[in-house]
This record gives C-alpha cells, structure tokens and sequence, in this order.
C-alpha cells in the first residue's frame, strides 16, 4: 500500500489561479501517465500499447491557463488504471474474484466493450489483465483515487458556482485520427460533446464550434463522442452548471505512431487560450435558465 501511494502521489492535481478571472475550468482526466509497478506487472501487454489509451499531452495542452485566471484539473493515474469519466462503479464481474457489490453496474454499454471503471481492454481492444483481479483491489483503486478525484472536483464547481452563480467545466480529451471500424467517415479535428444539447446552455457548443472554425479547425459535435460521464454527471444547466467535452484528433498536434508532440503543439496550444479569452468574454447571463428544446 504503501508503494503503490508513493507512485501516485498526487493523483491528480488541481491548480487554482490567484484570482479567478471567470466561472471556468479546464480538466484532462484522461492524460495520466503514472503507471503503478503492479500494474504494470499484472498487465499482459507492454507499456507502450497501455499508453495508447491516454490522452497524450492535452494536460499540458492546458496547463498554462492556470497563469491566465483559470483553474486546471489533471489526473496523473492512467485511465487504463481507474478512469474517472465512469460511473463510480461500472464494473465488469468476469475481470474479478469474488462478489461484486450489490449497487455495481454490470450492464452499461461501456462495461459490455470492456471500458468500464476499471477497464478490461486498452482503446484498441488488447485485453489488459493476465489474470483476473481481485474485487479489494478495485475496490480500493475506486476509493483511493476515483473518490477523491470527484470529491475535489465537486468542490471546485461548488466554489465557483457559489462565487459566480454559474459554472463552466471544459473537460478536454483527444482521440485517436482514425476509428476502430474503417467503415468511419475521416474524424473532424475537433469534436464537440454536450450530451446532445442537455449538458450545457446552447450559447456554449456554439461559441466553442466557432471559435475553433474561425481558427482552421473541422468540426463535429456529439459523434463519435457526445461526453462521458463527467459531461454527463457534472452537466445541469437549469442550476447553472455547464460541462462541455472537447475532443481533439491527436494528429493535429502529436505524431501517433511515435507518441511524440509534433511542430503544431504549442500552435494549438494557443488556441486554447483564444477559447478562453471568447468564453470570458460571454455575459454569464446569457448561459440564463435552460430551456430543453422542443422534439
């Protein structure tokens, strides 16, 4: 126990601007790189295919808003260790020893493709485990690292929300250029999730899907990812809490094969920080009461 605390500390890390500037936050849940040694040696595949799993560099795509008034989330566990974009309990009974608790989630779609809480398969479907786990050890991981995670983030919504009245929460992530299925139309370089529409006020995807146009950018919104469970979980506009995903093609700033930052990181970089000084730029009033669309 010990070790395996001294490898992940800290597992996240949140970095609050002096002043806050405006009601929003940038997180990247899904770029840790810290591999636990018993991961690693439970693990049937090598380092290199987990790491195929991360959201290579979108936490330090980010990282410099901090400097810029806004607080920046990171999490530096891997999301092929525990990821933090589930259910807290999206749990796959096959992957363990003994009995599951009650209240587990078997049944998601996501336990069924092998990326639950604790994921079974790596992004490109390579099974991860040799063996099966124990249930304490992913019990252990969701409340040494999952619960904590949320706890922070909770309060760090709470803190704006009561200062502001309203929050943004900008959840980053990358993916792969190309799908699993070549049936896939060629992936925009940037994709927009709001849940269709139901996580954040309409102003929000609208403002960032023409920020990013006006910047060269192709642009999709909600497919192939339409947000996880933080878009999903943090997501409640009537109360005035709005979540949004950002998904990047990891070709417009990384060489995929090399899992090396390519010439145009630091450019996209900066575009963040143009979409940061848009989205402040918003009157909070008009992210208003939410109205659902009608069918």
């Amino acid at each position: 126990m010990a070790d395996f605390d001294d490898e992940l500390s800290p597992p996240f890390e949140i970095v609050e601007p002096a002043v806050w500037r405006a009601p929003i936050i940038f997180n990247s849940p899904h770029s840790g790189s810290v591999y636990p040694r018993e991961f690693l040696s439970a693990s049937r595949i090598d380092i290199a295919a987990l790491q195929r799993s991360e959201d290579s560099f979108m936490d330090e795509m980010i990282a410099h808003l901090a400097a810029r008034g806004f607080p920046v989330v990171r999490v530096n566990f891997p999301r092929s260790y525990v990821d933090v974009n589930r259910e807290p309990y999206e749990l796959d009974p096959r992957m363990f020893n003994g009995r599951l608790p009650s209240f587990a989630n078997t049944r998601s779609m996501r336990v069924a493709g092998g990326l639950g809480t604790i994921p079974r398969v790596v992004g490109d479907g390579q099974e991860i485990y040799r063996e099966r786990l124990d249930v304490e050890d992913a019990l252990r991981r969701i409340d040494t690292l999952y619960k904590p995670y949320h706890r922070a983030l909770r309060r760090l919504i709470g803190k704006a929300h009561q200062a502001f009245g309203s929050v943004v929460l900008v959840d980053c992530h990358s993916m792969p250029s190309v799908g699993v299925s070549r049936d896939e139309p060629r992936r925009p370089d940037v994709v927009i999730g709001d849940r269709y529409g139901t996580s954040c006020a309409t102003v929000l995807p609208d403002v960032v899907e023409e920020t990013f146009a006006n910047l060269g950018y192709s642009i999709g919104r909600n497919k192939p990812y339409a947000g996880g469970f933080i878009t999903e979980h943090y997501g409640n506009p009537a109360s005035g809490l709005h979540t949004i995903q950002i998904e990047l093609n990891r070709a417009i700033y990384m060489d995929e094969r090399r899992r090396a930052r390519s010439e145009r990181f630091e450019k996209v970089s900066a575009d963040f920080a143009v979409l940061a000084e848009v989205l402040i730029a918003v009157p909070l009033e008009n992210f208003g009461p939410f109205q659902a669309a009608a069918e």
